[in-house]
């Protein structure tokens, strides 16, 4: 795999993807993909996710609070779906919209995301957090090439919602 860095603004290149920074031309699409019930189960992004909610999550994007949040694009064009990375925590997340899914595009933007954060970044170890039941991201996590790591499970509170979070590590 060959990826591409550029800055400013921030774009990788690799696998067959283009993962670029939010555009304010993405926030109907953004709206698109993340207002869903799967969506709004399995992440912490706001539900409704309606053009109020994408303007807000396109302005926390765009802040310096230490986040690396990247549309998942073929081509640079239409956003499919997001990844991102806290740099604070090593954490990165996923999500793809559901129109998209079924292509590998978690997998492979995982893949590229993961690979700056060891080789541009200098982050020895990468981490998700996933919840023990949710099998199409713990299979993401395993054909990306993360492995359940050896800690305690974390237990957290999300829109009302008590969740157990199990850590998947990816050492560079």
């Amino acid at each position: 795999m060959v990826i591409k860095y550029g800055e400013p603004p921030l774009r990788l290149e690799g696998d067959g993807l283009v993962l670029r920074e939010w555009e304010r031309g993405d926030l109907v699409a953004m709206s698109d993909l993340f207002d869903n019930p799967e969506v709004a189960y399995w992440t912490p992004l706001r539900s409704p996710f309606d053009l109020d909610a994408a303007q807000a999550y396109y302005d926390a994007a765009h802040t310096d609070n230490g986040r690396i949040h990247l549309a998942i694009t073929t081509d640079g064009g239409r956003p499919l779906g997001e990844v991102m990375l806290n740099g604070k925590t090593a954490a990165l997340g996923y999500a793809v919209g559901p129109a998209y899914r079924g292509q590998g595009l978690a997998v492979r933007a995982l893949g590229v995301l993961t690979k700056y954060a060891h080789e541009v970044l200098g982050l020895p170890r990468v981490i998700l957090e996933i919840e023990p039941d949710n099998d199409a991201s713990s299979s993401v996590a395993r054909r990306s090439g993360y492995r359940p790591a050896d800690v305690p499970a974390t237990q957290v509170t999300d829109k009302g919602r008590e969740l157990t979070l199990l850590t998947w590590e990816h050492l560079g």
